[in-house]
């Protein structure tokens, strides 16, 4: 009997799974160039972020190491979710310039990283102290206790946990949405643990106006992207543009410039207003741990103490306009609790808390008024504020700023029969401005730190998102013109969200674009990736919530 032997086949050279990783092994010669770049990058803004927190810090002269360690700790956690966020959310503004051919994969990363370092510089901090305005009121008084940090840290953490678990299944959940959940986790779980108490829960309102944004964002850019389509296929009438890549080729020189340019746009875009959600935290931990830094704006000095001394007086004559004579607040026995309120604090707190306004509520705000002012005026500036003293002050003129935004609203002052005469409102909302530029700051090395978080995350984890919003929410490959539509829908989104002060998911913004536009230009959905999409958008607020409820629990038992 002859036994033959089966020739030996070698195996076949292993196919790369995806376009991006076919692109990435042809395209080897930009990669030293992205790694030198964001590492030049990296080491000088670390040594400015360095040398600009020990300068600040030099100015602070605690008794013992264990601020310093428990700020550095909380900085660590705050930049790793803006890391996290870095490859979560920012790899969608690439997608469509890497998928077109317009850039290589590593130059649009680079680039992509450089215009959102850019944005977070740029930003405003509006939507930074939207997120923070919807922490509990008694929270954010107590920043520098055991509570305080211990609901920073179970927002920062619980958001970093369910931010990873997305990722890594690929899915384009939302930084916003799961940072908004761990909000309202806290503030259910402060509820909780505080039944008793009307100021233990979260601004409702301000939740409503908020969850509006991150809900309708994604139906505009759904819908804004596909009449955009539709539109310009009936202008532009040459088919390569509403036809897949063929081979390795760039798009035409006008659209390759399009796309480029609504890149650099949402990555633009994506920093400044995605960079801000963790900034206010950062504020909250710096003013936490050393408040003689942070807790008030140094660069508010004499030279602007005349102007604020003579806003202060505007306003305070301003409010007595509306005093009632019958208007009282606790005070010892046999004292004209109208002429000398001995808990404006409380009464404003509960303002604030509950939106129910009494006449009360304006004594206390003049008392306190007067009382910043007269502060302020002793002292000479706010950076000779008495160290002891300085937290204090911060938490008198936010008490202050967030009473008078709600009485120079017009739903609260009509609901409550406050009706500001139009020669008032001015005064007291320009008052307004001068205490939240006293208390509401960034500073430039905040930015710095946030901006090289999100670069650093971009640089690392940008693949998996991409691949997604790339390949598998439609049914066949981008095209120009969807690359193009989808980005300039979701720039134009997220841009008009920022100059509002509220936050928006990129993510979600992005995905909703690019599945528009596939939608116009009949390219077909693939509904599982759709489905896991919408199931991520569902359940982040309630997992997020049920994260951050329960590690805020357990964090108060170990800081009691």
């Amino acid at each position: 009997m002859v036994t033959t032997t089966a020739p030996v086949v070698p195996p076949a050279p292993h196919e790369p799974a995806s376009f991006i990783d076919r692109k990435l092994n042809r395209s080897t010669r930009y990669r030293r160039t992205r790694i030198f770049g964001f590492s030049a990058i990296l080491i000088v803004g670390v040594v400015y972020v360095l040398t600009k927190l020990g300068s600040d810090l030099s100015k602070a002269h605690p008794s013992t190491l264990f601020p310093y360690l428990l700020l550095g700790l909380a900085l660590l956690i705050a930049l790793g979710f803006e890391f996290v966020n870095g490859f979560h959310d920012t790899a969608n503004a690439v997608a469509s310039v890497i998928y077109t051919h317009s850039l290589d994969p590593h130059v649009a990363v680079l680039w992509s990283g450089l215009w959102n370092f850019v944005g977070v510089l740029t930003s405003s901090g509006a939507v930074a102290f939207a997120i923070v305005s919807l922490l509990p009121i008694e929270l954010i008084l107590k920043v520098s206790r055991g509570s305080g940090f211990s609901m920073v840290f179970a927002l920062l953490v619980s958001a970093i946990l369910w931010n990873l678990m997305t990722w890594a299944r690929g899915l384009p959940a939302s930084s916003s949405h799961t940072m908004i959940g761990s909000i309202l986790g806290v503030g259910l779980a402060n509820q909780w643990m505080h039944p008793g108490s009307l100021t233990s829960g979260i601004d409702w309102s301000q939740v409503t106006k908020i969850a509006k944004a991150l809900f309708f964002s994604p139906l505009i850019g759904f819908t804004g992207a596909f009449l955009l389509l539709w539109i310009m296929k009936r202008v532009i009438t040459d088919p390569e543009l509403y036809e897949a890549p063929k081979g390795d080729d760039p798009p035409p020189f006008w659209i390759r410039c399009l796309l480029i340019l609504t890149c650099t746009g949402v990555s633009f875009a994506h920093g400044s207003n995605d960079g801000q959600k963790g900034m206010g935290l950062i504020m909250l931990i710096l003013v936490g741990t050393v408040p003689t830094a942070y807790a008030l704006n140094h660069t508010v000095g004499p030279d602007q103490l005349f102007d604020f001394v003579a806003v202060s007086q505007q306003a305070s004559t301003t409010l007595g306009h509306y005093i009632q004579p019958t208007a009282t607040l606790p005070g010892p026995a046999g004292v004209n609790s109208n002429t000398t309120p001995t808990e404006p604090a409380a009464e404003l707190q509960h303002f604030i808390s509950t939106r129910k306004y009494s006449p009360d509520t304006t004594l206390a705000l003049r008392d306190m008024v007067d009382t910043i002012r007269d502060e302020a005026q002793g002292a000479g500036s706010l950076g000779n504020v008495p160290t002891n003293e300085q937290a204090n002050v911060r938490n008198q003129m936010y008490l202050v700023s967030e009473s008078l935004m709600l009485i120079t609203t017009p739903k609260v002052a009509a609901k409550d029969g406050l009706n500001l005469s139009a020669q008032d409102k001015p005064v007291l909302e320009n008052y307004r401005g001068y205490l939240d530029r006293s208390t509401k700051f960034i500073p430039t090395w905040v930015k710095v730190a946030v901006a090289l978080a999100l670069g650093f995350g971009t640089m690392f984890g940008w693949k998996r998102i991409v691949v997604t919003v790339g390949e598998k929410i439609g049914a066949k490959r981008l095209t120009y013109a969807q690359g193009a539509c989808s980005d300039l829908v979701s720039m134009c989104t997220i841009f008009g969200a920022t100059q509002f002060g509220l936050p928006v998911s990129t993510t979600h913004v992005v995905s909703s674009g690019v599945a528009g536009a596939m939608t116009a230009n009949g390219s077909g959905l693939q509904f599982a990736t759709i489905r896991n999409i919408v199931m991520a958008w569902f359940l982040t607020l309630p997992a997020a919530a049920l994260l951050a409820g329960g590690l805020f629990w357990a964090f108060n038992k170990l800081a009691s």
